[in-house]
């Protein structure tokens, strides 16, 4: 599996990053465990956890598998984040000093290791000064807890300003952010991507294939039922059934994913991978898995390298649709110009 640099850092990581929200909850210990090491045969070399994914029972899971597996857990990247509610108290939640000492040290016990590679921060704090943040994330990498930190879901005013307050206090820069990114939900480019781009920051898309939208496995006006997110719960937080069902956008992206995925003999899922690997700033993509099987046709994209034509393609169809200022055509180009005079 190809690597690349995690952001603006010396670590190398693999395109494919195993997300494990489905760990302790849709997947059990053993299924757990099972794709963790289809994940690392396969080539695979980072895992990305959360505290609050199961209540930290995901970070347990991993923790026994790699105190299980010494030799390859060497090898491993280990990324989780700190920020969400863990307790009932008011300090129980945030990016304050307190809150989350708390929570990185719980994030280490769970995780049954002294050292975290990546520490990111969940989603913006509006009450805790991010000098605050920041400063304890500059201590936890003095410490040694950890080696890096970045962001995940934060806007790109957020980002940046977190850039500039960290080299004016002469801390460490973050290395990466990770937002939701996929070909149905594209936004990111307006301000996210280049926020990341202009600092150096490495892209982690989570849900990159829209929540299951994207592997192809729903109908246009056929409500989903079984034992799929959304069959199971069709009104599903952001990737709920009726709102991308009543989209155009959402059948004409899935036309053209179908038919480059015919060309290559691929899934869908595939196709949709593999145009997330290929986007500027993106180092790793985070897959999900609830199965190992589930797992091997994700990793498969990352044997799939999509011609110019088909990107353009699949950027065309997928295209956001925005005002025309400032994000739209008429805002690009004014925010643009030639090396000629005049144009």
């Amino acid at each position: 599996m190809e690597h690349r640099l995690l952001g603006r850092s010396g670590t190398s990581v693999s395109v494919q990053t195993l997300g494990t929200m489905t760990f302790g909850a849709e997947a059990d210990e053993s299924a757990s465990h099972e794709i963790i090491t289809a994940y690392v045969e396969g080539g695979g070399n980072m895992l990305d956890t959360a505290d609050v994914y199961s209540r930290g029972v995901s970070e347990e899971i991993i923790g026994r598998w790699l105190a299980a597996h010494p030799t390859e857990a060497e090898q491993v990247v280990l990324a989780t984040k700190g920020r969400a509610a863990m307790g009932e108290g008011p300090n129980d939640v945030g990016q304050s000093r307190r809150h989350l000492r708390r929570a990185l040290d719980a994030s280490l016990r769970r995780l049954d290791v002294e050292h975290i590679d990546l520490y990111q921060m969940h989603a913006f704090d509006a009450l805790t000064p991010l000098e605050e943040t920041l400063g304890f994330l500059a201590e936890a990498i003095a410490s040694g807890k950890i080696s890096y930190y970045g962001f995940s879901n934060y806007l790109g005013w957020q980002l940046t300003k977190a850039v500039h307050l960290a080299q004016a206090h002469g801390w460490p820069a973050p290395v990466t952010v990770q937002p939701q990114y996929n070909l149905l939900v594209r936004d990111i480019e307006h301000e996210i991507v280049p926020a990341g781009l202009d600092a150096g920051m490495g892209l982690l898309p989570w849900s990159p294939l829209a929540g299951g939208w994207l592997s192809g496995k729903y109908e246009r006006d056929v409500p989903p039922t079984g034992a799929t997110r959304l069959g199971e719960n069709p009104q599903r937080g952001m990737e709920a059934w009726e709102k991308r069902n009543a989209d155009e956008r959402t059948w004409d992206t899935l036309d053209v994913v179908r038919a480059v995925a015919d060309a290559h003999r691929a899934s869908p899922s595939q196709i949709a991978l593999a145009w997330a690997t290929a986007q500027p700033a993106v180092t790793s993509v985070i897959i999900g898995a609830r199965t190992v099987e589930q797992l091997h046709d994700n990793m498969g994209a990352a044997e799939i390298e999509l011609t110019d034509e088909e990107l353009a393609r699949l950027d065309e169809v997928s295209a956001p649709v925005m005002d025309d200022y400032p994000y739209g055509p008429a805002g690009i180009r004014q925010r643009h110009r030639s090396v000629v005079q005049g144009e």
